[in-house]
């Protein structure tokens, strides 16, 4: 992964964004020698958004087993339904 100073940022911003939008790769941003920020492209942003709603749907669902908060395959299919209109 690629850091970069956060003056490098105000100066360079443009530059830095082209390069993301077309390697993908985030690019860590330092500010007084830490980590401040991550500049990622908004495909990248978009899909880690997407992956985390679908891991908090599973812990979710494991949660509901463990508390025995089940339905039927029936009752399923009918909130799943709904669920993606």
């Amino acid at each position: 992964m690629k850091m970069e100073l956060v003056t490098t940022l105000k100066r360079q911003a443009t530059r830095l964004i082209a390069e993301i939008q077309e390697d993908r790769n985030p690019v860590l941003i330092t500010e007084h020698g830490r980590p401040a920020a991550y500049l990622v492209d908004v495909q990248t942003f978009d899909d880690q958004q997407s992956r985390i709603e679908i891991l908090e749907g599973i812990a979710r669902g494991e949660r509901a087993v463990q508390e025995k908060r089940t339905v039927t395959h029936e009752q399923a299919k009918t909130r799943m339904k709904r669920w993606l209109a």
